[in-house]
Order: structure tokens, then C-alpha cells, then sequence
């Protein structure tokens, strides 16, 4: 048993754009190796390159012989503003593998409105369009979390998220929490601290460069407790408030792909583990 899992009842897993050249069947392989994982945050693209030539019942199989859940898959695409039908048929595939490999969340990334539109008026046709998604995966048991975007024009944080979530009237509807994303939105721990944690349906943690933010991009991010983001004062915000779900290591950055995958996975969870360990010690 893994000492985040004996601390608190947080499990984590790794989101495979950590590891974004290997292929799924690598991903899951090494991680049952390394016996430190909780679970698995599938990308869609790795899987859709497995079934080309693999099965859904053969990927379920190699999951569960390396002991892991699949925590969500992602990432999806919410076209409120633009082709809905392509979302619609993304989160029909989705829904039902997801299904089968009894992974019960789908991730997905917001657009943004034109500009002559009002932000109630945009909260309208989001809340909207998720309600359409949230239908087709809450038929099977599935829910929709939404990710605010650091800087994003329309979803920078939890508040937007949740007005959209309202706004849909979905009870499968939830949002994300990226440690990236919120620090990069000026998102404040006295926010993180008012947040629904009901709704909060999975964590991606992951530190960054210290960089001005207006700068800041996905290749920046760093390993937990290596960069500038108060990744153990968000934790224990989460931990005081109860939360039980996944805490997902997501990080795209080039000079960590080119390691050896066995040593990504290692440092990945090491650096986590470092953080989690003091949150225990000081109580």
C-alpha cells in the first residue's frame, strides 16, 4: 500500500500526457510494475490508437491484471459555441468505453463565446450544451467534469465552471481542479477553500516555471514541489475539506518525455509522495 493511500483517503494516479510519447498499453504496463499508482487518467488519443488494433475487452483485461482504475478519460472538447455535433458524437464513443472500463468521469475542455455575446448570455448556451452531454453519459452512470483554463476568456475558475454547471441543471455535472490552471488564473486558496467539493471530481497536480503568468504554458509545468505553485497549502485545502477522489499527475513537458518511462513514473510519484508525506507529519 502506497503512503498516500494509508494517510488520507486520496488516491492518485498518473494522466498520460506525463508520459505522452509511450503508448497506453506501455503506460499501464509500467505503472502495474512500479506497484505506486492508484489508477490511470486515460488520454484519448493513446486510445484511440489502441483499439485500432486492440479491443476494448483486451485494454480491460491489461488494466485490471496491473491493479489500476481508469480515473477518467480525457480530453473532450464542449463546442457550445461551435460544431456540437462533433462533441456530441466524441462523447458518445467516450461514454460507452468509459463504460466498459468502469471509469465513470469524461474530461472536458471548454470553448469560448464571440464576442458580442453577454456572459449570461454564454452561461446560457454552455449550460446548454453540457446538459446535452451530461444526458448521453448519465445514461450510462458517467460524469462530465469540467475544466477552467488558466487565463481562459469564459472558464478561468471554479466560480465560471459552477455557473455553467448550474446552469445545466445536470446532478453528473462537475468540475476540475488543475494546480496548473487555477495558479495561472490567480485562483486564491481562499477560493479553493469555498469551493463545492462535491463538484470537484478530480485533481491534476503539477507545479511550474516561475515565470509571469501572462507567459506561462503547458510546457512549463514541473514535477509537484519543483516550481512556484503552493501545491502543499492546495492539498491541505483538500484534505481539511474531505476530498476522497483522485489526485492526477499531469504534466507536458518535453524534457521529462525524453526520460526512460519507468523514470517518469518513479519521479512523478516521488515528487507527489514528498509533498503528501509532509502534509501527514504536520497533522
Amino acid at each position: 500500500m502506497n503512503a498516500i493511500r494509508e494517510g488520507g483517503q486520496m488516491k492518485i494516479c498518473l494522466n498520460e500526457a506525463t508520459t505522452m510519447p509511450y503508448s497506453l498499453k506501455q503506460d499501464i504496463i509500467s505503472l502495474g510494475e512500479s506497484k505506486m499508482f492508484d489508477g490511470i487518467e486515460i488520454w484519448a488519443e493513446k486510445l484511440r490508437k489502441f483499439l485500432t488494433d486492440g479491443s476494448e475487452q483486451s485494454l480491460k483485461e491489461i488494466i485490471a491484471k496491473n491493479n489500476l482504475r481508469v480515473a477518467a478519460i480525457c480530453p473532450f472538447f464542449l463546442r457550445s459555441f461551435g460544431d456540437m455535433a462533433q462533441t456530441i458524437n466524441e462523447i458518445k464513443w467516450g461514454s460507452k468505453i468509459a463504460f466498459n472500463l468502469s471509469c465513470d468521469v469524461l474530461l472536458l475542455c471548454p470553448d469560448a463565446p464571440p464576442s458580442n455575446l453577454s456572459y449570461p448570455e454564454a452561461v446560457k448556451i454552455a449550460g446548454k450544451a453540457l446538459k446535452e452531454c451530461c444526458k448521453i453519459t448519465g445514461n450510462y452512470g458517467i460524469r462530465i467534469a469540467l475544466e477552467p483554463l488558466g487565463m481562459h476568456p469564459f472558464i478561468p475558475g471554479p466560480k465560471q465552471a459552477m455557473d455553467i454547471i448550474k446552469e445545466s441543471q445536470s446532478e453528473n455535472a462537475g468540475f476540475i481542479m488543475d494546480t496548473f490552471h487555477y495558479y495561472k488564473s490567480g485562483i486564491s486558496i481562499k477560493e479553493i477553500e469555498n469551493i463545492p467539493i462535491e463538484k470537484l471530481l478530480i485533481v491534476h497536480v503539477n507545479d511550474c516555471e516561475d515565470r509571469p503568468k501572462e507567459e506561462l504554458n503547458d510546457g512549463h509545468r514541473l514535477y509537484p514541489g519543483l516550481g512556484v505553485i503552493p501545491v502543499y497549502d492546495i492539498l491541505k485545502v483538500l484534505k481539511d475539506k474531505n476530498y476522497n477522489g483522485f489526485l492526477s499527475i499531469e504534466i507536458f513537458r518535453e524534457e521529462y518525455w525524453k526520460h526512460p518511462l519507468p523514470t517518469i513514473i518513479e519521479n512523478s510519484y516521488k515528487s507527489l509522495k514528498s509533498i503528501i508525506d509532509k502534509l501527514q507529519k504536520n497533522g
